[in-house]
C-alpha cells in the first residue's frame, strides 16, 4: 500500500481547502472590483446622455423618441464628442446629421 498516514492526508486537505477559500476570495475581490468599474462607467454614461438630452432639449424644445434613443445608444466616448460638438448645432438637422454618422443605429427624421 502507500506509505501515506492519515495525518498527511488530513493535512493536505486542510491545505487544498484553504487554497481553494483563498482562490474563491480572490475571484470575488476581483468581481466585486469589475462590478464596481462596470457601474461607475454606466453611471457616468446615464448622466452624460441626461445632461446632454437637457442641453437639446432646451435649445431645440422637445426630442423625437428616435433621438433621443440614438442619443442614450451611444457609448461614453461618443457622448462626451456630442456634448462638444452640440454647442455649435444651430439646427435639429445638425444634430441628427451627427447622430447619423456617429450611431449605430438608423435615424429616422422627426
Amino acid at each position: 500500500m502507500l506509505d501515506i498516514t492519515f495525518e498527511e492526508t488530513k493535512v493536505f486537505q486542510e491545505v487544498k481547502e484553504d487554497a481553494m477559500r483563498e482562490g474563491r476570495q480572490e475571484g470575488l475581490q476581483e468581481g466585486l472590483q469589475e462590478g464596481r468599474q462596470e457601474g461607475l462607467q454606466e453611471g457616468r454614461k446615464e448622466d452624460a446622455t441626461i445632461l446632454i438630452v437637457r442641453q437639446l432639449g432646451r435649445r431645440f424644445g422637445e426630442l423625437s423618441e428616435d433621438i433621443n434613443t440614438s442619443i442614450a445608444a451611444l457609448p461614453l466616448t461618443a457622448l462626451e464628442d456630442l456634448s462638444e460638438a452640440l454647442l455649435d448645432f444651430s439646427a435639429i438637422s445638425e444634430l441628427q446629421d451627427w447622430l447619423a454618422n456617429h450611431s449605430n443605429s438608423p435615424l429616422h427624421d422627426g
